[in-house]
């Protein structure tokens, strides 16, 4: 660290550790469901139809269903992401939970076409 006129700041990063991972999803909504099923559901391919980042929360649209997908930011947060745009073109992993279908994982598309052609 330095001392400069706008305070202190780093000049040298030896190590950045994420925080460890817990095996749960870790929202409410997802605690009565075995992990197992969580990671397993497919990924299906979706449109985000509006997400608000102050709410906290947004919908998008599954192809071929008419039902909206609940999608929680900490779902985001926890798929590497921070928000979405309307239209924007997503792969997400939905269950049925008490409320409807919500997205246990979102992928950017484009990261979940070449993760299929791997």
């Amino acid at each position: 660290m330095q001392e400069t006129e706008r305070g202190v700041q780093a000049i040298e990063i030896f190590e950045i550790e994420p925080p460890e991972m817990e095996d749960t999803a870790g929202l409410a909504d997802f605690e009565e469901f075995d992990p197992e099923v969580i990671k397993s559901a497919p990924l299906e391919a979706a449109r985000v139809k509006w997400f608000d980042k102050g709410k906290g929360f947004g919908f998008a649209n599954t192809f071929g269903r008419d039902e909206d997908v609940f999608v929680h930011i900490e779902v985001l947060r926890r798929s590497g992401m921070s928000d979405l745009q309307p239209g924007e073109a997503l792969a997400i992993r939905v269950i049925e939970g008490k409320r409807g279908r919500m997205a246990t994982e979102v992928c950017g598309w484009e990261f979940a076409v070449k993760q299929t052609q791997s």
